[in-house]
């Protein structure tokens, strides 16, 4: 029984000692936070989302802090927590354009043509493997969710085999740019008055022949902008968002309905809440 006793007390004592031993190592060896980088980190959404090149909201508020990135580095932000940041710094808040995603992509499935029946796992990476997607259009939304899944703020919703984005939630934080396989997922600026909805390369005969709705090239758009704010570059229309006016012109001349209304989200809210209606 003594032997039993003292077996106890031994381990007690080697307990204590090592306590002891652990509660010093904890605070000698202790990593003080900086404070600076604390209040920094409380000003970030705290998603980690990668959008501003760092792995975490907390290695940006270090670089912040230790004047690597800039005050205005998070794009998930607005304007007076930018402000909020720069004051921590002690430096003037730099302006920033609030931007976001844009797909640039109108192939819903009655509208374009398929190469093959696609049964595997429901990530675009996956399907762009076998031909490039199994739309005809190798520009075209593959739709299978992959930029959907690296949104952190819920802002995107694939309906008819399209990816929509939801510009109130959007924050512009670029995941779902680096994440689509088909880089057809953009980031232009939040008021943007117009967008064209398709990227594909190919000329205007394959293009009609793939797609129902795609950009043909025609030019009409490009010769009807008096702001000269449209280009046709590999057969495609682009919109530099610097001369753009917003006037509609482009709108009215384009004869396969391409260009389309981005203006506070009217037209994709108007295509997401219609498709949601009918189920799909």
């Amino acid at each position: 029984m003594g032997n039993v006793l003292l077996a106890f007390v031994c381990f007690g004592g080697i307990g204590l000692v090592f306590g002891v031993l652990l509660a010093y190592a904890s605070k000698a060896f202790a990593v003080k936070s900086n404070p600076r980088v604390e209040k920094i980190a409380s000003c970030l959404p705290g998603a980690n989302c990668g959008g501003c090149g760092y792995t975490s909201c907390h290695a940006l508020a270090v670089a912040i802090e230790k004047g690597v990135a800039k005050t205005n580095s998070c794009r998930a932000v607005n304007e007076e927590t930018i402000k909020k940041i720069s004051d921590i710094m002690g430096v003037e808040a730099e302006k920033t354009v609030r931007m976001r995603a844009q797909v640039m992509c109108s192939g819903t499935f009655d509208r374009v043509r398929s190469k093959y029946i696609y049964e595997g796992p429901r990530d675009c990476a996956a399907v762009v493997k076998l031909g490039g997607g199994n739309k005809l259009c190798l520009n075209g939304c593959i739709g299978y969710g992959t930029c959907v899944a690296k949104c952190n703020f819920d802002a995107i919703k694939v309906v008819d085999g399209v990816a929509h984005i939801d510009y109130d939630k959007c924050t512009g934080c670029g995941s779902c740019v680096s994440a689509c396989p088909k880089h057809i997922i953009k980031l232009i600026p939040y008021h943007s008055a117009y967008w064209v909805g398709c990227m594909s390369v190919d000329n205007g005969k394959m293009t009609m022949k793939n797609c129902d709705i795609g950009c043909i090239g025609c030019r009409l758009c490009e010769r009807g902008c008096e702001a000269g704010a449209i280009k046709i570059e590999n057969f495609v229309a682009s919109i530099d968002y610097n001369k753009c006016t917003g006037c509609g012109a482009c709108v009215a001349k384009c004869p396969r309905h391409i260009i389309r209304t981005g203006n506070l989200a009217i037209h994709e809210k108007k295509v997401l809440e219609n498709a949601l209606k009918k189920g799909r």
